[in-house]
This record gives C-alpha cells, structure tokens and sequence, in this order.
C-alpha cells in the first residue's frame, strides 16, 4: 500500500501552539493506516493518544542523548515526550489522533524523557471536553479549569514500562536497526536470530553482540519487549489470546500467557478484563 502523505509538524505560529497563558492545547485529526510524521522536534511537550486506532511513536529517550525508543500506543494508553526530543509517528491502525501540546513550563518534574502512561477513563473525557470548548469568554474560564485537571490527571497516571529500545538511526549500525526494524513489522514471524541476521548481511554472532553492545541486552530479551508491545494493542481490543498468540510469533496460548505473565504479573485474561 502506498505511504500516505507526510505531515509537517507544528510551528511556533500554528494557532495550537501552547503558551503559559494557554498551556494545554488540543489537535484532534482523523488519521488513515501508513500516516507518517516526519522526526522532528518542538519546544513544548507533547501527549500522543488515540480515542481509536493504533499509532507507533518513536522517541529519544531523553533530549541530549541518541537512546531511541518506540511505542505501539493503543487507545488506552498515550505517550509522553519531552520538550525538545525528536519524535516521529506512524498510524498502524486508522486512528482518531489526539495529541496534546504542553507549553514547556508546564512540564511536571522529573519527566525529562518520553514514557507510556496509562489513560483513564477521566482523562479521556477531559480530552474529549478540552477539544469542544467554545471560543467565548465562558469557554475561556472552562478551559482554564479543564487544562488544570488534565495536567493533573497526567501527573497522576500509571506508568506503563513498556518500550522498545532501537538502535540510533544515524550512529548505530545499520544492520542491527534493519534487524529490528523487520522484527517489528514482521511479529507473528518465528525466524531465528541467525535467520534475521542473515537478511541484514551479519552473523547471528555479530548480530548478537550488536544487541549487547548498542542496547545493552540480549536479541531474546528484546524479541520480548517488541512481542509484549504488539500484544498489548491487540488485548486491549479484546482479541482472542489464541489470536494474539499466534499474531506474534507464539505456537500456543500456553507459552504466550506463561511469558506474558512473566513479564507483565499479570495473565493476559486479566489485562482484557481490566481494558
């Protein structure tokens, strides 16, 4: 399927710019599958979530380092990233894209680096509620009072350790970020790491030691953050675990709840109920 057309991220005279005066703005747009934002980076913070659809964020982990990671964000779930971090977005799923902009004086403390937090039923009602307000001076009043609880309600949620580390696209190496890049868009594939490196022009020795040394763990140990990433979206929207199971990569549900529970604590049953 043809890419569809990039779009250009917001500058410091688009009318959603935030300010102290008006620190939480809203952007609400109805995005197609293969959407793509160029990387790029803003002076204010920024909340990508989906009241429906799947996005995949890639973000540096922090502004002054290359630590790249990438977040598959279903609707109950949004991530946040930081003043001046580079970022991009592609849409996997046809989605209903809200992205709030945060002026930076508004960043909470400590939160120098992107994160997935967990999105809770009020706060995608303050979301919905922000995006409505009138432009009046009743309007202007209620927004003051809705960006207050939503900045409250960021600071206040879960966060959701869950995150794939990826090679830095400039300075690592581009076979181990080719490796990981086809893991991710192929997850139901059962290859072996000697069969992934093999595509890339490595050994599954020199793979293995460019997981180690540019992402300080192990391809098997990344294998299941990107698994239990893809998983998530799909649980969230109910699918069966068997299903799920097989969509990344697992040749039973016995194998995929024992790992997932592992990772998680808890059974993916138990996410679906919650979800």
């Amino acid at each position: 399927m043809p890419r569809q057309p990039r779009f250009t991220p917001v500058g410091d005279t688009d009318p959603f710019t935030p300010d102290r005066d008006r620190p939480v703005r809203v952007r609400a747009r109805s995005m197609p599958a293969d959407t793509h934002f160029e990387p790029h980076r803003h002076a204010w913070a920024q909340l990508a979530y989906c009241a429906t659809g799947i996005v995949r964020v890639n973000a540096v982990q922090h502004e002054d380092t290359d630590d790249e990671l990438t977040y598959i964000v279903p609707p109950s779930r949004a991530v946040w990233i930081a003043p001046g971090a580079l970022h991009c977005i592609d849409v996997l799923e046809a989605a209903e894209f809200r992205t709030l902009y945060m002026d930076a004086s508004v960043t909470p403390a400590g939160w120098d680096g992107s994160r997935m937090i967990v999105v809770s039923p009020l706060m995608r009602e303050l979301v919905n509620a922000l995006d409505a307000v009138p432009d009046d001076a009743r309007g202007a009043e209620r927004e003051r009072m809705l960006m207050r609880l939503v900045l409250d309600e960021i600071t206040s949620a879960d966060i959701q350790a869950l995150a794939v580390p990826l090679p830095h696209a400039q300075h690592g190496d581009k076979r181990l970020r080719a490796l990981c890049e086809a893991v991710l868009r192929a997850p139901a594939e059962r290859a072996t790491l000697a069969d992934w490196a093999a595509d890339v022009g490595a050994s599954e020795r020199t793979a293995a030691r460019l997981f180690r040394d540019e992402l300080g763990i192990s391809y098997q140990q990344w294998r299941q953050q990107a698994v239990l990433a893809h998983a998530l979206p799909m649980l969230a929207r109910g699918m069966p675990i068997g299903h799920v199971a097989a969509a990344t990569g697992y040749a039973s549900d016995s194998a995929f709840s024992a790992m997932f529970k592992a990772a998680m604590g808890q059974s993916p049953s138990h996410f679906q109920s919650r979800a």
